[in-house]
């Protein structure tokens, strides 16, 4: 694939090897559909073969979503339907793997609410920068009845502990900027109007540096993460297991209707 193949990812490239990628479906706040988290997995390969491009500042178009989690016409498509669970399951490891994969860093401008595919992007960004006054993400799996899957087991445990990453994830409470750096879940949390010059004053001093020396110390430390590979693929099978569950039903039913979930398995 080229840059040009993607119809959901915009991309900027600067002079001095940083690219610039920004998730560009603003009239939905940037939510997942199909289309966006099959391209999610697919661009980093694009990215790793141009050799122009030394680093990566991803954000979300528009000042209000980093990414506003799935698309609900695309999630209720997976609501009992075994063929497209194994599609979207396939297709959830492979953003994870390849984002785990990709040799150059990652600089994550978390602009926004970031739920779902998104905000794996923004989580296993290599250093990621969430707006003080806008940024707040939830990994929201268990209100729509499955477990939390995609990237959470991965890599929560590893930023603020067990003990945060199982009362936030349980409950799908919301966590702002401000509590994510003090948790350690972010790098960094700055003004939301100085965001993105942080992200590409970051950016920029890493394209300075040795490339082999930095590319190095981050390909190392993803070997926590994909360590943990195992217990990532179990909470995948758990979550798409979940989509074929009655309680998956009404979850969707109770976001679309903004109503609290009444779940069968609860009564």
């Amino acid at each position: 694939m080229k840059y040009e193949d993607f119809q959901h990812l915009l991309f900027e490239h600067k002079d001095n090897g940083v690219l610039l990628m920004t998730l560009n479906r603003p009239d939905v706040m940037n939510a997942t559909n199909a289309r966006l988290h099959w391209e999610l997995t697919k661009i980093w390969a694009v990215i790793q073969d141009d050799a122009s491009v030394k680093n990566v500042v991803v954000t979300g178009a528009g000042d209000r979503a980093f990414s506003a989690g799935g698309d609900l016409d695309w999630v209720s498509g997976m609501v009992g339907n075994p063929k497209a669970v194994e599609g979207v399951r396939q297709e959830a490891a492979d953003l994870v793997y390849n984002i785990l994969s990709f040799e150059k860093p990652i600089i994550s401008a978390i602009n926004g609410v970031a739920v779902g595919a998104g905000l794996v992007v923004a989580m296993l960004a290599d250093i990621s920068i969430i707006s003080k006054e806008k940024g707040k993400f939830t990994d929201g799996h268990v209100k729509l009845g499955v477990a939390a899957g995609d990237h959470a087991a991965i890599i929560w445990p590893l930023l603020c502990g067990m003990a945060k990453a199982k009362y936030y994830l349980m409950t799908a409470e919301f966590i702002n900027g401000e509590q994510a750096e003090r948790m350690g879940m972010v790098s960094l949390c700055v003004p939301h109007a100085e965001l993105m010059d942080e992200a590409f004053k970051v950016a920029n001093q890493l394209a300075k540096g040795s490339q082999s020396a930095i590319n190095g110390t981050k390909n190392t430390l993803n070997g926590w993460m994909k360590m943990a590979s195992p217990i990532f693929e179990a909470s995948l099978r758990e979550e798409m297991l979940n989509f074929l569950s009655d309680d998956a039903k009404e979850g969707v039913a109770a976001v679309r209707e903004k109503r609290a979930p009444n779940f069968p398995s609860a009564q």
